[in-house]
């Protein structure tokens, strides 16, 4: 059912003449939907990705609400083994294929981060002849694909376009300043000029989505107005970097949508910035395998490194957050079973409060729990 689901879905695609974009990588791949479809919006009737509805349903249901009236598409491709992105990409054919980066997310299924590089290059082969592949030249796994194109299935008469902060990239960003919980300002540059941009969502790896998202406009041939503009009245889908201010002035920092290895340190980068006290609510990320006890522990030692001053671990995996936490020297650490344990400990928000883990362990009843306090 469905294999006739996509099967169908691709059939439906073809009627529609119009530039698709695919966007999948380890880490930040809604945001980068996101900000891609506000460029493309400034120019395009632009049909997204609703949420992350990015699997083999998900998918079909995004071609299928296609319609008429609609000029461009941003589609969200995930996956956690081997072969989904090269099903996904068989209905979607688009003609630009975004590849965010390559982390550790799903590494307990394919094994190691070669296992997942391949796995996110099986959407190659799948774009469209006169096609662009926009990649990451500033990730260590990614820059392997330079030279070796073919090698990863890049069919002839596809482009690659590099994003990065080295200027050998074709889009490339500097002057990179972090405005704290205000968000990030840089100039980006482009084969057209260059421009500045002030991202209102906080963290340097937002920096990186504004470019795939400039590199889709160029591609485009926008004018940089309008991708400045698109990138500037950026909103990011909801508990993605969420801030919210308590009756007793705490802030709340409700990223507790997903969570792995990097997007946990990006966020933990993000509160390091905030002034005042600065608390981590923590939890478990899934799909880490052997590999799930180091990760966690790490963790809880970089927050430690970064100047946190509390952090809750909660979960069973995150016993190794608060183990690395007092390794780290961070003194102010408690560790919680359960979200129920944690809700009933009675604990009070002051400063700034980060709330993340992985989607399941349902931290967003924190934050409810908080907005009511």
């Amino acid at each position: 059912t469905r294999k006739a689901f996509l099967d169908m879905a691709k059939g439906y695609r073809e009627l529609f003449d119009i530039p698709v974009c695919a966007v999948t990588g380890s880490v930040g791949k809604t945001t980068t939907k996101d900000m891609i479809a506000g460029v493309l919006s400034e120019e395009y009737n632009v049909l997204k990705t609703s949420g992350n509805f990015n699997n083999d349903i998900g998918v079909p249901i995004t071609l299928f609400s296609l319609e008429k009236e609609h000029t461009a598409a941003v589609v969200e491709m995930g996956m956690n083994h081997k072969g989904e992105i090269d099903t996904l990409a068989k209905a979607v054919t688009p003609n630009i294929g975004v590849i965010t980066n390559v982390g550790v997310s799903h590494i307990e299924n394919l094994g190691s981060r070669e296992g997942i590089l391949s796995a996110k290059c099986e959407m190659l082969p799948h774009i469209r002849k006169g096609g662009y592949a926009v990649l990451n030249g500033d990730d260590d796994m990614l820059i392997k694909v330079r030279g070796r194109e073919k090698e990863y299935g890049l069919p002839d008469g596809v482009n690659v376009i590099w994003y990065g902060t080295d200027e050998k990239c074709d889009i490339y960003a500097k002057n990179i300043e972090i405005l704290g919980i205000d968000g990030v300002k840089c100039t980006i540059y482009t084969p057209k000029g260059s421009f500045d941009a002030v991202i209102s969502v906080p963290g340097k790896h937002m920096v990186y989505n504004a470019m795939a998202a400039a590199a889709v406009g160029i591609i485009r041939n926008m004018s940089l107005e309008n991708i400045k503009r698109g990138i500037e009245n950026f909103i990011p889908t909801g508990k993605r970097m969420e801030r919210f201010t308590l009756s007793n002035g705490a802030v709340v920092i409700d990223d507790s949508y997903n969570a792995n290895p990097v997007s946990v340190k990006a966020a933990i980068d993000v509160l390091a910035c905030c002034e005042g006290k600065k608390c981590a609510v923590l939890g478990d990320m899934f799909e880490l395998g052997d590999f799930a006890k180091d990760m966690h522990r790490e963790i809880g030692l970089y927050a430690a490194e970064k100047g946190i001053d509390e952090l809750a671990a909660i979960g069973e995996n995150s016993v190794n957050i608060y183990e690395g936490a007092l390794e780290g020297g961070l003194k102010n650490a408690a560790k919680f079973l359960t979200v129920e344990e944690f809700l009933d400990s009675g604990f009070v928000p002051e400063g700034t409060v980060l709330i993340k883990a992985s989607h399941s362990m349902g931290f967003s009843r924190i934050a409810e729990r908080f907005k009511s306090l």
